[in-house]
């Protein structure tokens, strides 16, 4: 074996990885955030986050990015500790798939059928059809699936060129005294860890160990050792992902260490102590092939999972031991999203959405307080609005941001319209508490002064405040359920209140004349009417966006001059209706 072998095993290597980057991100991008909309219902028990483990693993193609992702969503609050543990578990039986798929590279038969499965043989085809379907295909979905396909031949083609490289080895003499050396389970063990721990990929370490089974010189006694550590060592990713991040967020990348480690020191208790008993099993001196490698790595990790299913509450328990409960935890300030979702984008627009809907719930409640006290005034209230504002403020600075850098992602199209849609929306729930919030001042300030309205301006303001409540609801519905049938809604109802407080500003001015109100109310209520008015203009932008967004536009003018031009009968009869609705008596 010479530098050029050395040189095309660092290549095959570099190809194997970069392949498996580009087909865990096209399989990312066609799940389209169907796996991540599930996640909180599935991990309401032990095995359906047992199963939603791994199917996330299968999608991703990699345990380590699942578990970063767990350390994500616990660092921000998303999910507790003891749900992770489950998924933990099922991405150690998820990530199984992938070594079957290389075993593929040790099929030899003269059959031209199971020749074909060879991917030295069936790569080229896929990778044509791959890049045919990228340049000629218009929709973004069948263009991530050709992506998957280049990227699985990639992938292919890497584990072929480490086969190849690693072919002369056979022929050296030295080769084989240092692998006799991996009889011994425990130094198997370790390279399997280490190796793995550097290069951060239990697949490429399994690619590799089944490239060199290729060879024949890998016996299962060899390979088991070694499948065993490389579970130990793909943790060192989560464990350096989780630096920096909450304690409850460490804890998950302990579960993920020491559940392998236990795994790992039963298996080989187990395996050895049953070998032993019977005199050693025969089958460890046969010569391992691509396949039997991957049965091993399947029976193993399965044969873990099952038996530690039953103790998840108890590795729950040992990472608070290991990593002590503190006071500081309990008062530890609220993590916003955690950037480490980003490595599923999906999962990250998905998380994105929910914490917008919390925005426009906060949103519509703080309007709804504020509507309140200036009917009764309430300390409390009033301080729940202020509070509610600067937490609109921090959702619409923080989750900007993030959005920012999802966009930058790679995203398909369903998960591009709703990182459109959230960007536009989230600025129009800031200024909705703004204006919330200048309502609760005009409060404070009739609450100040003594001054009251009159029952005629209490009655009006209270069909205005059941319009505004209404517009409120059918805006930010629209936004949470995509309802575009509650968006078309809200620009009628919109213009009728635009409508009504220009009426109660009319009949404001014929008391003010009457010497029936004062110039100081008169004040405090035009304030409040304009900001009645921008809270039901923002939910009109709201309902625009969503409807717009849907269409795959954005274009807000030249929707509202559709509307509104006098040929929309759904908008006319809507306006009509709204309008006898809230008719001043």
């Amino acid at each position: 074996m010479d530098i050029f072998s050395v040189l095309t095993l660092l290549g095959g290597l570099a190809m194997f990885l970069y392949g498996m980057h580009t087909m865990s991100g096209g399989l990312e991008k066609l799940s389209g955030g169907k796996l991540q909309s599930t996640l909180q219902r599935m991990t309401s028990n032990t095995f359906k986050s047992l199963a939603f483990g791994a199917g996330v693993t299968i999608a991703i193609q990699s345990s380590s990015a699942l578990t970063v992702m767990l350390v994500g969503l616990v660092n921000s609050g998303i999910l507790n500790l003891e749900q992770t543990t489950g998924m933990i578990m099922g991405s150690n039986i998820g990530t199984t798939l992938t070594a079957w798929i290389l075993s593929l590279a040790g099929i030899n038969s003269s059959s031209v059928l199971l020749s074909m499965l060879k991917p030295e043989n069936f790569s080229p085809v896929i990778a044509l059809i791959g890049v045919i379907m990228i340049m000629v295909c218009k929709t973004q979905k069948r263009r991530d699936m050709g992506g998957v396909m280049v990227g699985f031949a990639i992938l292919m083609f890497g584990m072929t060129m480490m086969g190849d490289a690693v072919a002369p080895l056979k022929d050296i003499p030295e080769f084989a005294s240092i692998l006799t050396s991996f009889n011994n389970p425990v130094l198997g063990v370790l390279v399997g860890m280490i190796f793995t721990g550097i290069i951060q990929s239990s697949a490429a370490s399994m690619g590799i160990l089944q490239a060199l089974s290729l060879t024949g010189m890998i016996t299962y006694g060899m390979a088991i050792p070694v499948v065993m550590g490389l579970n130990i060592g793909t943790c060192v990713t989560a464990l350096i992902s989780s630096i920096g991040t909450s304690k409850n967020a460490r804890r998950v990348a302990i579960i993920h260490i020491v559940f392998n480690m236990i795994g790992t020191l039963l298996g080989l208790v187990v395996f050895y102590g049953i070998g032993g008993l019977l005199g050693g099993f025969p089958f460890l001196s046969n010569s391992a092939d691509a396949a039997g490698i991957a049965l091993c790595h399947s029976v193993f990790n399965a044969a873990t999972t099952f038996v530690l299913l039953p103790f998840g509450r108890q590795l729950v328990a040992l990472s608070r031991i290991i990593i002590p409960v503190g006071e500081d935890e309990r008062q530890r300030e609220k993590i916003f999203l955690d950037e480490r979702l980003l490595l599923s984008p999906g999962m990250a627009v998905h998380e994105s959405f929910n914490m917008a809907c919390a925005m426009a719930s906060l949103a519509k409640d703080t309007v709804l307080d504020s509507l309140s006290i200036m009917q009764k005034y309430d300390v409390n209230k009033a301080e729940a609005i202020r509070e509610g504002e600067n937490e609109l403020d921090t959702y619409e600075d923080k989750l900007g941001s993030f959005l920012v850098k999802a966009a930058a992602c790679a995203l398909n199209e369903s998960d591009s319209r709703d990182v459109s849609k959230l960007l536009h929306s989230i600025n129009d729930f800031e200024r909705i508490g703004d204006h919330a919030l200048n309502i609760k001042n005009s409060a404070d300030e009739m609450k100040d002064k003594a001054l009251h309205f009159s029952a005629e301006a209490k009655d009006e303001l209270g069909l205005l405040f059941k319009a505004l409540n209404d517009v409120l609801s059918l805006s930010i519905d629209s936004f949470v359920n995509n309802d575009l049938e509650k968006a078309a809604q809200v620009e009628p109802l919109e213009q009728v209140i635009d409508v009504l407080i220009g009426q109660i500003k009319r009949r404001h001015i014929e008391r003010l004349q009457a010497g029936r109100c004062t110039i100081e109310l008169g004040f405090i209520l035009n304030d409040l009417l304009n900001n009645c008015e921008r809270i039901s203009d923002h939910c009109s932008n709201i309902a625009v966006c969503v409807t717009e967004i849907d269409r795959g536009e954005f274009d807000t003018h030249e929707y509202l001059n559709t509307v509104k031009s006098g040929n929309d009968t759904r908008y006319k009869a809507d306006f009509a209706r709204y309008a006898k609705e809230y008719e001043l008596k």
